[in-house]
């Protein structure tokens, strides 16, 4: 049944049929999260990183209604080009799919697809979370819901200091999903390495941790994990210009009315603006930071008896 909406890359398949180390990756960063080529070439420099540190990468995306699992080089150069590519979350995938349309994958759906086809660890830039003022719009991402149910680890640099990162992980708490410090102790803030809050648990290497995930899983405790990587020091940003350069940008959106999935790609596009292309440098290098553990623990993950 699912054949016929997943194609998986062949190289993927064998990987994962021989339960080798493979690291999903997704695709609004692609199609929503970067400017062409820049976006083309951080693609094709993440899965790079992923193949010399031990895993086979698996960028998905959704082409003409289908969802794929691995792409080419000419898939990848197509993603980063094209228009009216559909920002694809849980509850869009099976529209995208019925109408055949191109669809770039969030975390939530990279990982359900991911969960389907048996990948368990999964790099990306940062998660979504609640938004500031959520008390008023309740405007959370679905991310947060899915990392409480769907059995994947996500390699990321914390959330993005655009949400409120407080509420996020008191979400994170009550469903139950563990955060984790990747040799830190504070939980970073995307272009930052300090957010002012705690991790639940600080683990110094990906063997200790690939144990802990096993451990989890074994014990059918269903659900991802955050693994919060910290962006390296010589990228982040001045603290104080980043957060000046977003409360600019939420105030933007606010008085121009953008709502729900269209605030981040614009809150993103606003900071680039005000940082004069800063933040994006820091978000390249964050993401490669991201996937080099991801590998690694994709790795030990597949050793792990």
């Amino acid at each position: 049944m699912l054949n016929k909406y997943i194609e998986i890359k062949e190289e993927v398949k064998k990987a994962l049929e021989e339960n080798k180390a493979v690291v999903s990756l997704e695709s609004t960063i692609i199609s929503h999260g970067m400017p062409y080529p820049q976006n083309v070439e951080t693609a094709r420099k993440v899965e790079e990183i992923v193949r010399e540190n031990g895993s086979i990468p698996a960028t998905i995306a959704i082409l003409d209604g289908k969802i794929k699992v691995g792409l080419t080089d000419e898939e990848l150069e197509y993603l980063g080009k094209a228009k009216n590519v559909v920002k694809a979350s849980r509850r869009d995938l099976p529209f995208i799919l019925a109408k055949k349309l191109n669809g770039a994958t969030t975390v939530a759906s990279t990982m359900i697809i991911s969960d389907l086809v048996g990948i368990r660890v999964f790099a990306t830039g940062g998660v979504g979370g609640v938004h500031r003022g959520a008390q008023q719009t309740f405007d959370i991402s679905a991310d947060l819901m899915e990392l409480a149910h769907t059995n994947v680890a996500v390699v990321c640099a914390g959330v993005k200091s655009i949400l409120d990162i407080g509420l996020t992980l008191e979400y994170l708490e009550t469903q139950g999903v563990p955060v984790i410090g990747f040799a830190t102790d504070e939980f970073p803030a995307f272009y930052t390495r300090k957010s002012g809050f705690n991790v639940d648990y600080r683990v110094d290497n990906t063997k200790e941790l690939a144990k802990a995930i096993k451990t989890k899983w074994d014990l059918n405790l269903d659900g991802g994990l955050v693994i919060s990587n910290p962006i390296p020091e010589k990228y982040e940003m001045d603290s104080e210009k980043i957060n000046t350069a977003i409360e600019n940008a939420v105030k933007e959106a606010e008085e121009k009315g953008i709502k729900g999935k269209e605030t981040t790609p614009f809150l993103l596009s606003k900071i680039k603006d005000i940082t004069q292309g800063k933040s994006l440098e820091s978000n390249i290098e964050l993401v490669y930071n991201n996937a080099l553990v991801a590998s690694k623990l994709a790795y030990d993950l597949s050793n792990e008896k």
